[in-house]
């Protein structure tokens, strides 16, 4: 298949932000990719680096979408008229609630699924607990003519078993939307990514947000490492689409080859066990 990332620059309207998504999608369509997807919370600037109490009554809400908005039936029908896989990342209210969500739309327009946030942060300039909910449902895993597909959204890769998890619900490909800044320990993330790419023998791909936003510095250098570990690509700092041809049957190739999933013995890691049963 043909990945694409749209390492982005946002601006403060959301109407703009689109009009740049739709842009994104018809070059990755011009260019052959079979999947696109984004950075976080794409359709606007990135509010969470200040807590709620900056914004006025009523701003927060009003970025905050149903699956039924202008916007998301404007994705869908990118995603339509280029036949395109789309993964946008948009804060999307379910059932009440907000969340940081991945969508994932099918080439003939329709939402395949809605992948949410699990794991939370909160730090300085990444205040998410103020806007976002955690995931009541989990990982998801979807179904592609060329693999199986998850979805891992920015902090959730910093727990291991997000990306395990996923692997073993039978992700070939992990897709990582996010929202890191030129303070963060780049280099580190980049090995954090090509490590557990290794470690769990799939494709995983991140793309960033770019540009000056208030009082942060998105870095871009998107990124794709392969089942080995091995760099596929790594963006710099500038706005651009980044693409690549992966063949996602090596991830089963790989653990195959070298059986590090096989040889697991859950029935030794007693702490891991008594933490899910709790």
């Amino acid at each position: 298949m043909k990945l694409g990332m749209a390492q982005m620059c946002m601006a403060d309207d959301m109407d703009v932000n689109l009009g740049h998504a739709e842009a994104f999608c018809r070059e990755a369509a011009a260019k052959g990719c079979d999947l696109l997807f984004f950075p976080e919370i794409q359709l606007t600037h990135f509010f969470p680096q200040y807590t709620k109490d900056h914004y006025p009554d009523g701003q927060i809400e009003s970025w905050c979408l149903g699956t039924d908005s202008v916007y998301v039936r404007c994705l869908q029908e990118m995603a339509r008229a280029n036949h395109i896989y789309l993964s946008p990342n948009v804060y999307l209210s379910l059932d009440g609630k907000p969340y940081d969500s991945s969508l994932f739309i099918r080439p003939d327009g329709t939402i395949e699924g809605i992948s949410k946030i699990v794991h939370v942060a909160e730090a300085p300039q990444f205040y998410e607990q103020d806007y976002y909910t955690p995931s009541d449902d989990g990982f998801k895993v979807f179904d592609t003519p060329f693999g199986k597909v998850a979805i891992v959204i920015c902090y959730d890769r910093h727990i291991p078993e997000s990306i395990r998890l996923c692997t073993l619900m039978g992700a070939d490909l992990i897709i990582i939307p996010t929202a890191n800044v030129t303070a963060e320990p780049l280099d580190l993330f980049a090995w954090e990514i090509r490590v557990q790419a290794m470690q769990n023998q799939v494709f995983v791909a991140m793309c960033n947000r770019t540009g000056r936003e208030g009082g942060v510095e998105f870095a871009g250098e998107s990124i794709v490492a392969d089942p080995c570990g091995n760099l596929v690509c790594l963006a710099d700092s500038r706005e651009q689409l980044v693409t690549c041809r992966i063949d996602l049957a090596d991830s089963g190739r790989w653990q195959k080859k070298m059986p590090y999933l096989s040889t697991r013995r859950p029935e030794c890691y007693g702490l891991l066990t008594k933490e899910i049963k709790e």
